[in-house]
């Protein structure tokens, strides 16, 4: 699979502009501020239908417009396939295979698989469990649709027992019985996605250590940890012993929700212990860990967007990248530098085919 031209109008910084791609590598160079970024961004919206860097839809619409437009040609199985993203000031967001628009956004996750590896990636160490619940959830939900539909079905849920509370409180009213089954329901996806979640990390964390060996060439461990209640108990035992809590609260405290995955190196949480370089390279290695194992469930090669990859890595780093772009088991990638001459020459050492655009 590949992507043959992306065109955009009023997205971000860009007009008008399109783009005819190489089958194996693209490069965008340019001064910071040119809209390198936004161009990948761009890609990534054609395989999620949001942004990665900025979910709010109307802050992707080019300044002093009122819509933006992106729309995808991609050579896939031998088919030709047309992804168009399209967003309204005021309107709903439209998203469209082949001129037919999707009636579920969710039906299109996992079409085109794609992975992003960014210097915003830190947010994954820094940041708090949210983060990296989307992070597991992102790559199972690519290439298992019960997984995200279970998913979706639970936040609703969740949303509608969190009013719930709330109405108890502002009505110093209580309704055990309509409680319980918003738990039994919580307690059905939950138990789902749980269990998908337990035999993601166990299959993951092989391809990660094995990714990390090879980028660091360190010697200390690392790891990660799936941590969330459920492993304790069921959910409708954790959400009755957590009755009064969440009345106080008026918000569910408990339930797959609350989930992290702990990143430690050498026994040690990360975000402490590991120097600089340590946690790049951990975050590359997880991200590469997540190529590789899209790649074997969904059985098609997700493109790869590599951001600003040379500012952001030592050289070590990033001629180790460049020699796994160069494996066969690579397909399309896409990346952006600051340096033309750094990029065509990183480039050149591959085998692979290549096109440079200067923004």
């Amino acid at each position: 699979m590949f992507l043959k031209k992306l065109s955009l109008i009023n997205y971000k910084n860009f007009a008008s502009q399109s783009f005819d791609f190489d089958t194996k590598i693209n490069c965008f160079v340019g001064d910071n501020g040119v809209g390198k970024t936004n161009v990948l961004d761009a890609i990534y919206y054609l395989s999620f239908g949001k942004s990665y860097f900025n979910p709010i839809a109307t802050q992707n619409i080019k300044h002093d417009e009122d819509f933006f437009v992106i729309e995808g040609e991609f050579q896939k199985e031998e088919r030709e396939e047309k992804i168009l993203c399209s967003f309204k000031k005021g309107m709903k967001k439209v998203i469209k295979r082949n001129a037919k628009a999707y009636d579920k956004f969710s039906d299109h996750i996992g079409f085109i698989p794609l992975v992003i590896i960014s210097p915003a990636d830190r947010d994954l160490i820094i940041e708090g469990s949210e983060t990296r619940r989307k992070f597991m959830d992102g790559v199972i939900s690519q290439s298992d649709k019960t997984y995200l539909q279970n998913l979706i079905k639970y936040n609703k849920v969740l949303a509608q027992r969190n009013s719930l509370l709330k109405y108890f409180a502002f009505n110093h009213t209580f309704d055990k019985i309509t409680l319980n089954i918003y738990n039994e329901q919580l307690q059905q996806y939950g138990q789902e996605i749980f269990n998908k979640r337990l035999a993601f990390i166990e299959s993951f964390i092989p391809i990660f250590q094995e990714q990390y060996l090879a980028i660091s060439g360190g010697k200390e461990p690392v790891d990660l940890t799936y941590q969330s209640k459920l492993i304790e108990n069921d959910l409708v035992t954790l959400l009755e012993e957590s009755l009064e809590k969440d009345r106080a609260l008026q918000y569910t405290s408990t339930g797959i929700h609350r989930d992290d995955l702990l990143f430690s190196i050498d026994g040690h949480p990360i975000k402490k212990f590991g120097s600089q370089g340590q946690q790049k390279s951990f975050l590359i290695a997880l991200k590469l860990a997540q190529f590789q194992f899209i790649k074997k469930q969904a059985g098609s090669t997700p493109l790869l967007l590599l951001d600003d990859i040379f500012d952001k890595l030592d050289e070590n780093r990033v001629t180790h990248i460049i020699q796994l772009v160069d494996e066969d088991n690579f397909g399309q990638i896409f990346l952006s530098d600051t340096h033309t001459e750094r990029t065509e020459n990183a480039v050149k050492n591959t085998n692979q085919s290549y096109k440079i655009f200067k923004l």
